[in-house]
Protein backbone atom coordinates (compact mmCIF):
# COMPACT_ATOMS: atom_id res chain seq x y z
CA UNK A 1 0.00 0.00 0.00
CA UNK A 2 1.08 3.81 -0.82
CA UNK A 3 1.84 5.47 2.46
CA UNK A 4 2.26 8.58 1.31
CA UNK A 5 2.78 10.69 -1.77
CA UNK A 6 5.37 13.55 -1.82
CA UNK A 7 5.41 16.25 -4.83
CA UNK A 8 8.28 18.70 -5.72
CA UNK A 9 7.54 21.24 -8.81
CA UNK A 10 4.18 18.78 -10.12
CA UNK A 11 1.83 21.06 -11.24
CA UNK A 12 -0.09 23.06 -8.43
CA UNK A 13 1.84 20.46 -5.89
CA UNK A 14 4.94 22.77 -6.02
CA UNK A 15 5.90 21.14 -2.38
CA UNK A 16 3.27 19.22 -0.82
CA UNK A 17 3.01 15.80 1.11
CA UNK A 18 -0.33 13.53 0.64
CA UNK A 19 -0.92 10.66 3.51
CA UNK A 20 -2.84 7.79 2.32
CA UNK A 21 -4.57 5.12 4.04
CA UNK A 22 -6.39 1.90 3.07
CA UNK A 23 -9.39 4.19 2.07
CA UNK A 24 -8.59 7.84 1.99
CA UNK A 25 -11.50 10.65 1.07
CA UNK A 26 -10.12 13.82 -0.05
CA UNK A 27 -12.19 16.83 0.22
CA UNK A 28 -10.95 20.49 -1.10
CA UNK A 29 -12.24 23.13 -3.17
CA UNK A 30 -11.34 23.33 -7.23
CA UNK A 31 -8.17 23.50 -8.01
CA UNK A 32 -6.81 22.00 -4.95
CA UNK A 33 -4.28 19.09 -6.28
CA UNK A 34 -7.11 16.57 -6.16
CA UNK A 35 -7.19 15.61 -9.79
CA UNK A 36 -3.64 16.02 -9.67
CA UNK A 37 -2.67 13.66 -7.10
CA UNK A 38 -4.57 10.86 -9.05
CA UNK A 39 -2.49 11.44 -11.85
CA UNK A 40 0.64 11.58 -10.09
CA UNK A 41 -0.24 7.64 -9.20
CA UNK A 42 -0.46 7.21 -12.98
CA UNK A 43 2.84 9.48 -13.42
CA UNK A 44 4.63 6.98 -11.15
CA UNK A 45 3.93 4.31 -12.68
CA UNK A 46 4.75 5.52 -16.15
CA UNK A 47 7.21 8.05 -15.65
CA UNK A 48 8.23 8.23 -19.51
CA UNK A 49 4.62 9.19 -20.57
CA UNK A 50 5.20 13.04 -19.02
CA UNK A 51 6.67 15.45 -20.67
CA UNK A 52 8.30 17.78 -18.44
CA UNK A 53 7.32 20.99 -19.75
CA UNK A 54 3.35 19.33 -18.83
CA UNK A 55 3.57 18.65 -15.69
CA UNK A 56 6.05 21.16 -13.98
CA UNK A 57 4.63 23.86 -11.75
CA UNK A 58 3.84 27.10 -13.59
CA UNK A 59 6.56 30.10 -12.59
CA UNK A 60 9.43 27.60 -11.32
CA UNK A 61 12.70 27.98 -13.20
CA UNK A 62 13.11 25.27 -15.40
CA UNK A 63 16.51 24.44 -14.24
CA UNK A 64 14.47 22.80 -10.90
CA UNK A 65 13.27 19.32 -11.29
CA UNK A 66 10.23 18.16 -11.20
CA UNK A 67 9.97 14.76 -8.19
CA UNK A 68 7.27 12.83 -6.81
CA UNK A 69 7.95 10.27 -4.14
CA UNK A 70 6.17 7.38 -2.73
CA UNK A 71 6.65 5.02 0.05
CA UNK A 72 5.07 1.54 -0.59
CA UNK A 73 4.73 -0.69 2.76
CA UNK A 74 3.26 -4.01 3.64
CA UNK A 75 4.79 -6.37 5.88
CA UNK A 76 8.43 -6.80 5.60
CA UNK A 77 8.15 -5.21 2.30
CA UNK A 78 9.01 -1.54 2.13
CA UNK A 79 10.17 0.72 -0.73
CA UNK A 80 10.81 3.93 -1.49
CA UNK A 81 9.69 4.59 -4.95
CA UNK A 82 11.21 7.96 -6.87
CA UNK A 83 10.51 9.43 -9.91
CA UNK A 84 12.62 12.72 -11.31
CA UNK A 85 11.57 14.61 -14.38
CA UNK A 86 14.72 17.24 -15.91
CA UNK A 87 14.86 19.82 -18.30
CA UNK A 88 15.12 18.10 -22.35
CA UNK A 89 12.69 15.60 -20.96
CA UNK A 90 15.47 13.31 -19.16
CA UNK A 91 13.16 11.02 -16.86
CA UNK A 92 14.62 8.63 -13.85
CA UNK A 93 12.75 6.09 -11.69
CA UNK A 94 14.12 4.66 -8.68
CA UNK A 95 13.16 1.74 -6.54
CA UNK A 96 14.93 1.91 -2.92
CA UNK A 97 14.52 -0.88 -0.14
CA UNK A 98 13.53 0.86 3.00
CA UNK A 99 16.05 0.57 5.85
CA UNK A 100 14.03 -1.75 7.45
CA UNK A 101 13.07 -3.77 4.83
CA UNK A 102 13.66 -6.94 6.09
CA UNK A 103 12.90 -8.82 2.23
CA UNK A 104 13.09 -7.28 -1.10
CA UNK A 105 10.20 -8.27 -4.04
CA UNK A 106 10.25 -4.95 -6.24
CA UNK A 107 7.67 -6.56 -7.99
CA UNK A 108 4.60 -6.33 -5.26
CA UNK A 109 4.78 -2.45 -5.66
CA UNK A 110 5.73 -2.63 -9.37
CA UNK A 111 2.34 -4.77 -10.16
CA UNK A 112 -0.04 -2.52 -7.64
CA UNK A 113 1.37 0.89 -9.58
CA UNK A 114 0.98 -1.35 -12.85
CA UNK A 115 -3.14 -2.14 -11.90
CA UNK A 116 -3.83 1.58 -10.82
CA UNK A 117 -7.21 2.66 -12.18
CA UNK A 118 -8.59 6.23 -11.98
CA UNK A 119 -12.61 6.43 -12.81
CA UNK A 120 -14.13 9.82 -13.39
CA UNK A 121 -17.19 7.94 -14.27
CA UNK A 122 -19.93 10.03 -17.22
CA UNK A 123 -23.16 8.46 -17.69
CA UNK A 124 -23.06 8.70 -21.36
CA UNK A 125 -20.36 6.73 -21.54
CA UNK A 126 -21.49 3.76 -19.40
CA UNK A 127 -25.08 3.71 -21.49
CA UNK A 128 -23.20 3.37 -24.79
CA UNK A 129 -22.77 -0.40 -26.26
CA UNK A 130 -19.65 -1.79 -26.44
CA UNK A 131 -17.83 -4.08 -28.52
CA UNK A 132 -17.04 -7.50 -27.44
CA UNK A 133 -13.65 -8.24 -26.76
CA UNK A 134 -11.27 -10.57 -24.45
CA UNK A 135 -10.73 -9.76 -20.84
CA UNK A 136 -12.58 -6.45 -21.38
CA UNK A 137 -11.99 -3.90 -18.50
CA UNK A 138 -13.81 -0.99 -17.60
CA UNK A 139 -12.60 2.46 -18.66
CA UNK A 140 -12.11 5.74 -16.72
CA UNK A 141 -15.48 6.62 -17.60
CA UNK A 142 -17.29 3.84 -16.80
CA UNK A 143 -17.21 2.79 -20.81
CA UNK A 144 -17.48 -0.70 -21.59
CA UNK A 145 -19.79 -1.68 -18.79
CA UNK A 146 -22.36 -3.77 -20.71
CA UNK A 147 -19.12 -5.83 -21.56
CA UNK A 148 -17.57 -6.51 -18.07
CA UNK A 149 -20.83 -7.41 -16.70
CA UNK A 150 -21.43 -9.78 -19.45
CA UNK A 151 -18.42 -11.39 -18.66
CA UNK A 152 -18.96 -11.40 -15.04
CA UNK A 153 -22.56 -13.12 -15.62
CA UNK A 154 -20.60 -15.91 -17.80
CA UNK A 155 -16.89 -16.00 -15.61
CA UNK A 156 -18.82 -15.71 -11.77
CA UNK A 157 -22.35 -16.02 -11.91
CA UNK A 158 -22.41 -16.16 -8.09
CA UNK A 159 -21.13 -12.93 -8.27
CA UNK A 160 -23.18 -11.74 -10.73
CA UNK A 161 -25.92 -12.61 -9.02
CA UNK A 162 -25.13 -10.84 -5.62
CA UNK A 163 -24.56 -7.91 -7.40
CA UNK A 164 -28.06 -8.13 -9.07
CA UNK A 165 -29.16 -8.78 -5.29
CA UNK A 166 -27.38 -5.73 -3.98
CA UNK A 167 -28.83 -3.17 -7.32
CA UNK A 168 -32.07 -4.10 -6.05
CA UNK A 169 -31.02 -3.03 -2.75
CA UNK A 170 -29.51 0.31 -3.95
CA UNK A 171 -32.30 0.86 -5.96
CA UNK A 172 -35.86 -1.22 -5.41
CA UNK A 173 -37.26 -0.21 -8.56
CA UNK A 174 -35.34 -2.45 -10.13
CA UNK A 175 -34.49 -6.28 -9.52
CA UNK A 176 -32.07 -7.21 -12.70
CA UNK A 177 -29.49 -6.39 -14.91
CA UNK A 178 -30.73 -7.74 -18.59
CA UNK A 179 -28.29 -7.61 -21.72
CA UNK A 180 -29.05 -7.39 -25.70
CA UNK A 181 -27.18 -7.40 -28.81
CA UNK A 182 -27.83 -4.60 -30.86
CA UNK A 183 -25.67 -5.62 -33.33
CA UNK A 184 -22.90 -7.81 -34.36
CA UNK A 185 -20.57 -9.00 -31.42
CA UNK A 186 -21.94 -6.12 -29.77
CA UNK A 187 -23.32 -5.97 -26.17
CA UNK A 188 -25.78 -3.52 -24.65
CA UNK A 189 -27.30 -3.33 -20.76
CA UNK A 190 -30.95 -3.00 -19.42
CA UNK A 191 -32.50 -2.69 -16.29
CA UNK A 192 -35.45 -4.67 -15.30
CA UNK A 193 -38.19 -3.32 -13.11
CA UNK A 194 -39.34 -5.40 -10.51
CA UNK A 195 -42.82 -4.18 -11.26
CA UNK A 196 -44.32 -5.44 -13.91
CA UNK A 197 -40.71 -6.54 -15.56
CA UNK A 198 -40.68 -3.90 -17.94
CA UNK A 199 -37.18 -3.63 -19.76
CA UNK A 200 -35.72 -0.23 -19.32
CA UNK A 201 -32.80 0.33 -21.53
CA UNK A 202 -29.30 1.91 -20.18
CA UNK A 203 -30.10 5.28 -22.50
CA UNK A 204 -32.88 5.93 -20.38
CA UNK A 205 -31.71 5.02 -17.26
CA UNK A 206 -31.08 7.91 -14.70
CA UNK A 207 -27.45 9.56 -14.57
CA UNK A 208 -27.48 8.52 -10.76
CA UNK A 209 -28.64 4.89 -11.71
CA UNK A 210 -26.15 3.87 -14.65
CA UNK A 211 -23.45 5.55 -11.87
CA UNK A 212 -24.43 3.37 -8.47
CA UNK A 213 -24.49 0.09 -11.48
CA UNK A 214 -20.55 0.94 -12.48
CA UNK A 215 -19.57 1.82 -8.56
CA UNK A 216 -21.36 -1.31 -7.79
CA UNK A 217 -19.30 -3.16 -10.75
CA UNK A 218 -16.39 -2.33 -9.13
CA UNK A 219 -17.04 -3.61 -5.68
CA UNK A 220 -17.97 -6.82 -7.12
CA UNK A 221 -15.26 -7.26 -9.60
CA UNK A 222 -13.48 -10.94 -8.84
CA UNK A 223 -9.86 -9.13 -9.26
CA UNK A 224 -10.42 -5.48 -8.81
CA UNK A 225 -7.45 -3.01 -9.58
CA UNK A 226 -5.10 -3.13 -6.79
CA UNK A 227 -5.69 1.04 -6.68
CA UNK A 228 -8.46 2.53 -7.14
CA UNK A 229 -9.29 6.48 -7.70
CA UNK A 230 -12.69 7.67 -7.85
CA UNK A 231 -13.49 11.04 -8.59
CA UNK A 232 -16.60 12.28 -6.95
CA UNK A 233 -18.09 8.87 -7.04
CA UNK A 234 -21.24 10.48 -5.21
CA UNK A 235 -21.95 12.84 -7.97
CA UNK A 236 -25.47 12.42 -9.24
CA UNK A 237 -26.51 9.80 -6.68
CA UNK A 238 -29.24 10.47 -4.32
CA UNK A 239 -28.30 11.59 -0.63
CA UNK A 240 -30.31 8.20 0.31
CA UNK A 241 -27.49 5.87 -1.52
CA UNK A 242 -24.09 7.73 0.10
CA UNK A 243 -24.27 5.08 2.87
CA UNK A 244 -24.20 2.89 0.11
CA UNK A 245 -21.83 3.95 -2.16
CA UNK A 246 -19.43 4.54 1.22
CA UNK A 247 -20.08 0.21 1.84
CA UNK A 248 -19.16 -0.27 -1.55
CA UNK A 249 -15.80 1.38 -1.29
CA UNK A 250 -14.83 -0.19 2.35
CA UNK A 251 -15.64 -3.20 0.85
CA UNK A 252 -12.85 -2.78 -1.49
CA UNK A 253 -10.67 -1.52 1.33
CA UNK A 254 -11.58 -3.94 3.65
CA UNK A 255 -12.10 -7.38 1.65
CA UNK A 256 -12.29 -9.20 5.62
CA UNK A 257 -15.10 -7.54 6.20
CA UNK A 258 -16.98 -8.83 3.72
CA UNK A 259 -16.09 -12.37 3.94
CA UNK A 260 -13.66 -11.46 0.44
CA UNK A 261 -10.21 -13.34 0.20
CA UNK A 262 -7.99 -11.43 -1.78
CA UNK A 263 -5.83 -8.35 -1.18
CA UNK A 264 -7.28 -4.86 -0.31
CA UNK A 265 -7.96 -2.69 -2.64
CA UNK A 266 -6.18 1.16 -1.77
CA UNK A 267 -9.14 3.61 -2.28
CA UNK A 268 -8.67 6.86 -2.50
CA UNK A 269 -11.84 9.37 -3.42
CA UNK A 270 -12.56 13.11 -3.70
CA UNK A 271 -16.08 15.04 -2.85
CA UNK A 272 -17.49 18.16 -2.53
CA UNK A 273 -20.74 16.48 -1.45
CA UNK A 274 -21.08 17.65 2.62
CA UNK A 275 -23.48 15.00 3.23
CA UNK A 276 -20.51 12.08 2.18
CA UNK A 277 -18.06 13.91 4.23
CA UNK A 278 -20.68 13.67 7.57
CA UNK A 279 -20.61 9.60 6.73
CA UNK A 280 -16.44 9.67 7.86
CA UNK A 281 -17.53 12.13 11.52
CA UNK A 282 -15.77 9.29 13.08
CA UNK A 283 -13.14 8.24 10.75
CA UNK A 284 -10.82 11.38 10.99
CA UNK A 285 -7.63 9.37 9.63
CA UNK A 286 -9.33 8.78 6.48
CA UNK A 287 -10.05 12.04 5.75
CA UNK A 288 -7.71 14.81 3.78
CA UNK A 289 -7.79 18.57 3.10
CA UNK A 290 -6.89 19.74 0.02
CA UNK A 291 -5.95 23.37 0.27
CA UNK A 292 -4.83 25.75 -1.97
CA UNK A 293 -2.90 28.76 -0.02
CA UNK A 294 -1.34 31.49 -3.21
CA UNK A 295 0.05 29.32 -5.79
CA UNK A 296 0.13 26.16 -4.11
CA UNK A 297 -1.56 23.50 -2.81
CA UNK A 298 -1.24 21.40 0.13
CA UNK A 299 -2.79 18.19 1.74
CA UNK A 300 -3.43 17.69 5.76
CA UNK A 301 -4.56 14.79 7.39
CA UNK A 302 -7.35 15.59 9.58
CA UNK A 303 -6.87 13.53 12.74
CA UNK A 304 -3.36 15.23 12.55
CA UNK A 305 -4.64 18.54 13.88
CA UNK A 306 -4.76 18.68 17.91
CA UNK A 307 -7.69 20.82 18.29
CA UNK A 308 -9.81 18.55 16.43
CA UNK A 309 -12.62 17.23 19.22
CA UNK A 310 -12.46 20.97 20.58
CA UNK A 311 -13.12 22.35 17.09
CA UNK A 312 -15.69 19.77 16.02
CA UNK A 313 -17.62 19.35 19.35
CA UNK A 314 -21.59 17.78 18.49
CA UNK A 315 -21.87 19.88 15.12
CA UNK A 316 -21.51 17.83 11.66
CA UNK A 317 -18.31 17.48 10.32
CA UNK A 318 -19.48 19.29 7.08
CA UNK A 319 -21.06 22.86 9.00
CA UNK A 320 -17.55 22.78 10.14
CA UNK A 321 -15.75 22.19 7.00
CA UNK A 322 -18.41 25.02 5.41
CA UNK A 323 -16.97 27.23 8.03
CA UNK A 324 -13.51 26.87 6.72
CA UNK A 325 -11.77 26.47 10.02
CA UNK A 326 -10.67 23.55 8.55
CA UNK A 327 -9.39 24.84 5.20
CA UNK A 328 -10.33 23.36 1.88
CA UNK A 329 -12.70 25.66 1.24
CA UNK A 330 -12.88 28.82 -1.95
CA UNK A 331 -11.09 31.69 -0.84
CA UNK A 332 -14.49 33.96 -0.08
CA UNK A 333 -16.30 31.47 0.84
Amino acid sequence: MIGWIEFKNFKVLRNAKLPLSRFTLIVGANGSGKSTAFNAILAIRDPNQRNFSQIQTAGVPETKPVALSAHWAEERNEFLIEVIWSMHNSTKQSFEVAPRNQTRDESRPRNALHRARIFSLDATAIANPVQLEPQMELAHTGANLAGVLDRLRDENPERFEALNEQLGRWIPEFDRILFETPAQGKRSLSLRTREGHHVIKASDLSQGTLIALALLTIAYLPEPPSIVCLEEPDHGLHPRLLRDVRDALYRLAYPEGSNEKRDPVQVIATTHNPYFLDLFRDHPDEIVIAEKVGLEAKFSRLSDRSDLEEILGDAPLSEVWYSGVLGGVPAGT
